[in-house]
């Protein structure tokens, strides 16, 4: 197999496994909301429910698509289709594996291997932005406006906070290469006094920039307790008030992939990539593709287990006020992370990376 086919078998199987995780992730959104609210949640399309996603992507194939005649029609349509496709293209940098070996080549599992993801995804993320902000501009509805207002300022603000806390990861490993990001926490001594292979994460080292970075991806998602873009008790639905049919759906699809890559994006930043204990004695026992499958395993089993963070905070925390909202990214995660970013600098002067 040459580098060519694998990459594209690489491509189609990311696509289909955003769209599944996606997808199932409403699902387990509603069976996570049923468990804490003591519920039992869907139970009627298929065992445990698990056909409920393909008869809620049918229902929204099926539905109306109703346009409003007001509405600036080609943007209308341009908005939810840039939000899933910016969705779709960021996992492209992300290393999902180790490695593995067909036919004698080794190949990695990134799509793309450019030497300044991290820039990439930030890049793409600030693209993002735009297919709310037509889209609600493009309804030529009142509450859509300033519900893709509300998500561009929340957006931006929160972005500031977070390109900070990556600051503090890129002075640690001196690349933006997530790749390299991935490797440097396979091993060493933590804290200079034992090793475990594997497990030598970022998070152990930068948990502030952890913790302001994961508040920001939350706002970023437009997730609970940051969902002011499309509060219902103000706005309807926000910027997607008058949307229908499969539009609505690529919307909704666009923030589940939103939450999926941004938790993959989190994963290799802060809990290893792909790393797992004892990856390098199963590579060296087991074999370069055992090793690269297991490492797969891994990296997914971190990205849900923070989807379901997510979902747990959802119906755990109370919709912030947009001026609380404001203060928390201004005045709190800001200034938190440079004061990170400043003790990151001196340690590494004062003791090296």
């Amino acid at each position: 197999m040459d580098l060519i086919t694998f990459k594209l078998i690489l491509v189609l199987a990311l696509f289909l496994l955003s769209l599944t995780i996606a997808a199932y992730s409403t699902w387990a959104e509603r069976k996570v909301a049923a468990v804490m609210q003591d519920r039992i949640g869907p139970n009627r399309a298929g065992p445990f429910a698990l056909l409920q996603p393909l008869a809620d992507g049918g229902k929204f194939f099926f539905k109306e698509d109703f346009t409003p005649a007001n509405a600036e029609k080609f943007l209308f349509i341009l908005g939810p289709a840039l939000v899933m496709f910016i969705s779709l293209i960021t996992g492209a940098v992300i290393p999902w594996g180790k490695s593995l070996n067909i036919d004698g080549t080794s190949f990695d599992l990134q799509v793309a291997n450019i030497d300044v993801g991290v820039l990439y995804i930030i890049g793409m993320a600030s693209i993002g932005v735009y297919g709310i902000m037509i889209g609600g501009w493009a309804s030529n509805n009142k509450y859509s406006l300033i519900g893709a207002i509300r998500a561009s300022s929340q957006m931006i603000s929160y972005e500031l906070a977070m390109g900070l806390a990556l600051l503090s990861i890129i002075m640690m490993t001196g690349s933006l290469d997530l790749k390299e990001i991935s490797e440097s926490q396979a091993g060493g001594k933590i804290w200079g006094l034992f090793a475990i292979d594997g497990m030598n994460w970022n998070i152990l080292y930068q948990p502030i920039a952890f913790l302001v970075f994961f508040v920001a991806a939350l706002a970023e998602t437009n997730r609970h307790p940051f969902d002011l873009p499309e509060c219902e008790s103000e706005l309807v639905t926000g910027y997607s008030t008058e949307y229908s049919s499969m539009k609505l759906g690529l919307y909704m699809f666009g923030e589940y992939v939103n939450m999926f890559i941004s938790n993959a994006f989190m994963v290799v930043l802060f809990f290893g990539g792909y790393n797992y204990p004892g990856i390098e004695w199963v590579n060296q026992n087991w074999g370069e593709n055992a090793a690269g499958i297991l490492s797969i395993v891994a990296f997914l089993t971190k990205t849900i287990i923070g989807i379901l963070i997510f979902m747990w905070i959802r119906w755990t925390l109370p919709r912030f006020r947009y001026d609380q909202l404001m203060h928390l990214g201004w005045k709190t995660l800001i200034p938190m992370a440079l004061v990170n970013l400043l003790v990151t600098g001196a340690v590494i002067l004062a003791f090296g990376n």
